[in-house]
């Protein structure tokens, strides 16, 4: 059985950060932090997203990255000093792969109840953090993407809580599966009939995939 466990929390409040010769507020910068927090249904206490146009909202309310992905990214990229939150995840996890955890899973972190809604697309700030433009493309390219969970159930949790699986998804349609019909295998009719049925997952991505199929079968 899959040991699952929450290595870190981590917040931070938006800041403003030069690019490019202008000025852009982001919340990508989390820090770990002790103790417990409260999870609400938009957030973590003490965490809050810059932009709500692509950010944040129910079905984005916690960011997740394995803690497995670190050692990747620490060789890729000849970093030797990646802090947790370095991607700018709420969580920090153990036990939950994307090749595993399936869309709609729903899970128990300390008093909370939480449920996977989608993968994580990076977008500038990803560069921004880094301070180098290929990152975005090598992020998505890896598959090592990280997820969303809405919040079904507020309440406390803390680093090294236990991430107890209480619903199985019926779908059977995992993070990569997603994030490989969107970046690579993006003519694969059979998994995007499969997607846009999915009651699992979110609108907006169900009508992303339909116009998809709809232009592959005219």
């Amino acid at each position: 059985m899959t040991h699952r466990k929450l290595i870190s929390v981590n917040v931070g409040l938006p800041r403003e950060v030069s690019s490019n010769g202008k000025t852009v507020s982001t919340g990508i910068f989390k820090e770990p932090v002790e103790g417990r927090l409260r999870l609400r249904r938009l957030n973590l206490d003490g965490d809050r997203q810059a932009d709500l146009s692509v950010h944040g909202g129910e079905s984005k309310a916690v960011y997740a990255y394995p803690s497995e992905h670190y050692p990747y990214w620490r060789e890729q990229l000849k970093e030797g000093k990646l802090g947790w939150g370095m991607f700018g995840e709420n969580f920090t996890t153990e036990g939950l792969l994307e090749t595993e955890v399936l869309i709609g899973d729903r899970f128990r972190i300390g008093e909370a109840e939480i449920r996977v809604t989608q993968p994580r697309l990076p977008c500038f700030k990803l560069a921004l953090k880094f301070g180098r433009e290929d990152i975005i493309k090598r992020f998505l390219d890896s598959l090592r993407t990280g997820f969303y969970f809405a919040v079904s159930r507020e309440g406390e949790v803390g680093a090294g809580d236990e991430i107890e699986l209480i619903h199985r998804s019926e779908d059977a349609i995992t993070v990569t599966d997603i994030v490989r019909l969107y970046a690579q295998d993006k003519n694969d009719t059979e998994m995007l009939r499969r997607v846009v049925h999915s009651e699992a997952l979110i609108e907006d991505w169900r009508d992303y995939f339909r116009k998809r199929l709809e232009k592959l079968e005219r």
